[in-house]
C-alpha cells in the first residue's frame, strides 16, 4: 500500500473509459448523444435502428442485446414507452432463446433470469440494499474508505478524482462486503471486466471465504448469501450452492464496482461547473438528493438498456415483431420535455420527479440505494474536507464520453486556496 489506497497504475486501465477494458461498449466514443437522442424522440416514440450504428461509432459492440446482427433491432426513446417496456416483463425479457449461433445467455445469472425465479433470487438480497439498509454500507466499508482516499489526495497539490477517488469507492465497498482484501480488490475488478468475465479468478478468491463463512457467519453479504433460503417450484428449500453464490457474486461485483464511479464523476464534474451549486451543498448537506438525482435523470452513465421481445407486440405505433432486440434509451427519456422542463439543463432545484436513471420495474437496479449513499458520502466528504476544490485550469477541460457507458474522461482538481 502507498499514499494512494490503491495502486493508480493498475486502478487506470480498470477505470479509463479510453483503456482497452472499455472498447467493447465504446468507452472511447466521444461525440455528444444528446442531440441525436433528441431527434429520434421527436420524430417518434419507437425507431427501427441501433443507437450507437446511427451516431457512426464503426467498432464492434457487445452489450445488452448486442451485437445480435440477424435480430431486428428498434429503440424507444420517449419515457411512456421506456417505461411500458421496462415494466412489461411478460413481453420484454431480459433472455430468449438464441437463434443459430448465438451463444445462450447464462441462465443462472439473476440478471438474465424472468419471472418467477428472477423474482425469488432477487427477494434473497434485497434486504441487504433497501434504503434502510444504506447506512449498514456505509457504517461497515464506504466512510473508513472515503477517509482513507481523502487522507491520501489531501498529501498532494492535484489529483486525477475519476482514478483517486471515484473508482476506489464502490470497488472497496463491494469487495469489502464480499470479505476480500484491498490487496484482490484490483484483481477482482479485473476479473469481472475482461472478456467472457474470469470466473476462474472469482471462484479461486471467493470459494475459501464461502467456506469460511458457512462455518463462521460474519456481518458481510457473502453471509447473506450463504445463508439465504430458496424454495424451487417443488416447494423444496434449499440453501444456495457454491455455483449460485459465485453466479450472484459475479453479478454483485461486476454491477457494485462498475457503474457509480462514473455517476459520481457526472455529478462532480456538474458540481465543478456549477460552483454555486457545490456552496449550496455545503450550507445545506440535505440538498446533495437533489443534485444526486438531478445527475442521475441529467446524464445516467448507463444510457441504453435493452429487452428481447417475445411476442409480437405494437410500441409507439410501430409493429415489433417477436425475436427483435428493444434498446431502452432512457438517456433520452430522461429528457423527455414533456415531464421536465428545460430537460436539457442541469438544475437540482426542479421539482424531483422518478426518473429512469436506475431502470424501471421488475429489474430496477437492485444497488440502488447503496449507489446514493456512496455518492452522497463520498461527494459530501470531499466538498467539506476541500473548501476551494475546484478543476486544474491547466489541465484539459474534462469532457464526458463513451456509448453504453458513459463518464468523465478525468478530473484533475486542485485544492489550494484561490
Amino acid at each position: 500500500m502507498t499514499d494512494s489506497v490503491l495502486d493508480p497504475e493498475r486502478l487506470r486501465p480498470l477505470f479509463d473509459l479510453r483503456s482497452e477494458v472499455y472498447v467493447s461498449r465504446g468507452g472511447a466514443f466521444d461525440v455528444d448523444p444528446y442531440p441525436f437522442f433528441t431527434r429520434m424522440r421527436e420524430t417518434g416514440p419507437v425507431h427501427e435502428n441501433i443507437p450507437h450504428v446511427e451516431l457512426g461509432w464503426k467498432g464492434n459492440v457487445v452489450f445488452q442485446g448486442l451485437p445480435n446482427p440477424d435480430r431486428r433491432h428498434f429503440t424507444a426513446y420517449d419515457f411512456e414507452t421506456c417505461t411500458r417496456v421496462f415494466k412489461d416483463d411478460e413481453t420484454f425479457q431480459t433472455n430468449i432463446e438464441p437463434l443459430p449461433g448465438e451463444a445462450p445467455l447464462a441462465d443462472a445469472a439473476i440478471l438474465f433470469m424472468n419471472g418467477r425465479p428472477h423474482r425469488d433470487y432477487r427477494t434473497l438480497v434485497q434486504p441487504s440494499f433497501v434504503p434502510a439498509r444504506a447506512m449498514w454500507w456505509i457504517e461497515n466499508w464506504t466512510k473508513t474508505i472515503i477517509d482513507r482516499l481523502i487522507d491520501a489526495i489531501a498529501t498532494r497539490e492535484s489529483s486525477d478524482l475519476n482514478i483517486d477517488f471515484c473508482a476506489a469507492i464502490p470497488l472497496l465497498t463491494i469487495t469489502g462486503s464480499f470479505g476480500i482484501s484491498m490487496e484482490e480488490a484490483l484483481e477482482v475488478r479485473a476479473a469481472v471486466t475482461s472478456d467472457g468475465q474470469d470466473a476462474t479468478t472469482l471462484a479461486r478468491l471467493l470459494l475459501p471465504i464461502i467456506a469460511a463463512r458457512r462455518i463462521e457467519p460474519a456481518d458481510d453479504l457473502i453471509t447473506v448469501l450463504v445463508q439465504a433460503e430458496l424454495t424451487d417450484e417443488d416447494d423444496v428449500t434449499h440453501t444456495l450452492s457454491d455455483i449460485e453464490v459465485l453466479s450472484f457474486g459475479l453479478l454483485l461485483l461486476a454491477a457494485g464496482s462498475g457503474t457509480t464511479w462514473k455517476q459520481m464523476g457526472i455529478t462532480l464534474l456538474a458540481l465543478f461547473s456549477n460552483p454555486e451549486i457545490a456552496d449550496a451543498v455545503r450550507a445545506d448537506s440535505s440538498f446533495m438528493r437533489n443534485v444526486i438525482e438531478e445527475s442521475v435523470r441529467w446524464m445516467p452513465t448507463d444510457p441504453v438498456f435493452a429487452r428481447f421481445v417475445v411476442r409480437d407486440t405494437e410500441l409507439g405505433g410501430v409493429e415489433v415483431p417477436a425475436g427483435s432486440v428493444m434498446h431502452i434509451c432512457l438517456a433520452a427519456a430522461n429528457r423527455d420535455p414533456s415531464r421536465w422542463d428545460r430537460p436539457d439543463e442541469f438544475d437540482p432545484y426542479r421539482e424531483l420527479k422518478p426518473h429512469l436513471g436506475f431502470g424501471h420495474g421488475p429489474h430496477t437496479c437492485l444497488g440502488m440505494h447503496v449507489a446514493r449513499a456512496e455518492m452522497t458520502h463520498g461527494i459530501g466528504a470531499l466538498l467539506k474536507r476541500f473548501p476551494d476544490l475546484r478543476l486544474d485550469p491547466a489541465a484539459p477541460v474534462p469532457r464526458v464520453i463513451g456509448l453504453y457507458e458513459r463518464g468523465p474522461d478525468a478530473l484533475t482538481v486542485i485544492y489550494g486556496a484561490k
